[in-house]
């Protein structure tokens, strides 16, 4: 028996809310897949946690639970292929619920281990990115696999899912300094305790939520805002308490923002020196490697996530020092959703989704926001609201633009077939 197209696009609509994806960017999907599906009359609804999709004639109501599934990557890609396929023509809804199925069924082999090593991996790539003093760049990746052992506990024990963002922060300032206090190294570098609690700010959560308030979903926007916001509050709480207990003082003149780490300078030698420029490279690569691994991307998107990632590095490193840091940011996110968004339009292999994820951890809103908090200081918080602000508006004018230029490259994509890996 075919199940009614309500509870097919309920469905399809929860899998995309186990991406990440914005209520926004849901019920849009919903919205195109049932008027190329031939499925009128019906009137859609998102919310955090759940679709509604209602028959006007009927007043009948379908409602969906998303499943709080964690998905990859590699499945967040497949489920947006199948909605570009809907669109196209090639996949009808009957085929809807053995595609879910498939995709939910997906089981990522290592992924505590992967886990674990993605967090290791980031961390000290974005220390040496921010450019941290060698000490910093080995002490954050150490600490970053500490963290990542710590929520891979966490996530398989209710209870203590819930102050992981606390302890992991206090556990990573704790250790950075009395590191520093043994050694005497002095003020620590901002991002030698943030890195390695970076990959769990919620920064994709919290634009997200902005967006959602400025396209008018209050109710939505305002319960992910809310939720962004004590996850970072209580992160900034666990930094003031590691640093109360260990008499960690944070370098203020250390850099917050990938655009402006080249113009951090240090005349201290040996350990305490500063990476070099040229290493950024290096660091944006690995950094997109510890991603892949962190967030089961799959060996061809993570070869997509290093190209995204050196072409946004590349864009901030550029418009910084002509525009600034905070314009520099929203001008990078409205380029980076443009060109997501036409490639998937184009090709319907890569979802913008996939490819604009990985731009978040160096534009970093989520770690400016966490940075503004633990340091307390009027300009730092000014800079956070600003970057959030730069961000959102980016993202708006390339959500537009990419929708005028649509109709311009539309073409037909690959089947679904197995997908990216």
């Amino acid at each position: 028996m075919t199940d009614p197209p309500q509870l097919v696009l309920g469905r399809l609509g929860a899998l995309l809310l186990d991406t990440g994806a914005s209520v926004v960017d849901v019920r849009t999907a919903l919205e195109r897949v049932a008027a190329a599906t031939g499925v009128g009359g019906l009137a859609i609804g998102v919310l955090p946690q759940m679709v509604l999709v209602n028959d006007v004639d009927t007043g009948r109501s379908t409602a969906v639970n998303a499943a709080e599934q964690e998905l990859t990557l590699h499945q967040a890609a497949q489920a947006n292929r199948l909605v570009g396929s809907l669109e196209d023509g090639r996949v009808g809804l009957e085929a809807v619920g053995e595609e879910i199925a498939t995709i939910r069924a997906y089981v990522r082999r290592h992924a505590r281990s992967q886990w674990v090593a993605g967090n290791l991996v980031v961390a000290g790539a974005l220390a040496a990115l921010l450019r941290c003093p060698w000490w910093a760049v080995v002490a954050a990746a150490c600490v970053g696999g500490m963290v990542g052992v710590l929520t891979a506990w966490a996530g398989s024990r209710r209870g203590a899912a819930a102050i992981a963002p606390f302890v992991t922060a206090l556990v990573a300032t704790s250790v950075v300094g009395a590191l520093a206090s043994a050694l005497d190294l002095g003020a620590v570098p901002l991002f030698a305790v943030c890195a390695p609690v970076a990959i769990l700010v919620p920064g994709a959560l919290i634009t997200n939520a902005l967006l959602e308030l400025t396209a008018g979903d209050v109710i939505t926007g305002s319960a992910r805002l809310a939720y962004g916001l004590v996850v970072l509050g209580f992160m900034s709480a666990g930094i003031a308490a590691g640093a109360a207990l260990t008499g960690l003082r944070l370098d203020r003149g250390s850099a917050a923002l990938v655009g402006d780490a080249r113009d951090v300078t240090s005349t201290a030698t040996g350990w305490g020196s500063l990476p070099p420029v040229g290493l950024s490279w290096v660091a944006v690569v690995l950094l997109a490697v510890g991603l892949g691994l962190a967030f089961g991307s799959g060996i061809r998107l993570t070869l997509l996530t290093v190209v995204v990632m050196s072409s946004t590095y590349a864009m901030l490193t550029v418009a910084t020092p002509a525009v600034g840091g905070v314009l520099a940011t929203g001008i990078t996110a409205g380029v980076l959703f443009i060109v997501g968004r036409l490639v998937e339009q184009r090709t319907r292999l890569v979802p913008a989704a996939v490819l604009f994820l990985p731009a978040f951890l160096l534009l970093v809103p989520g770690t400016v926001g966490l940075v503004a908090l633990s340091t307390l200081e009027g300009a730092a918080i000014g800079d956070a609201l600003r970057t959030f602000a730069s961000l959102c508006i980016g993202t708006h004018a390339g959500a537009l633009l990419a929708d005028l230029l649509g109709p311009l490259v539309r073409g037909r994509g690959e089947p679904i077939g197995p997908g990216v890996s």
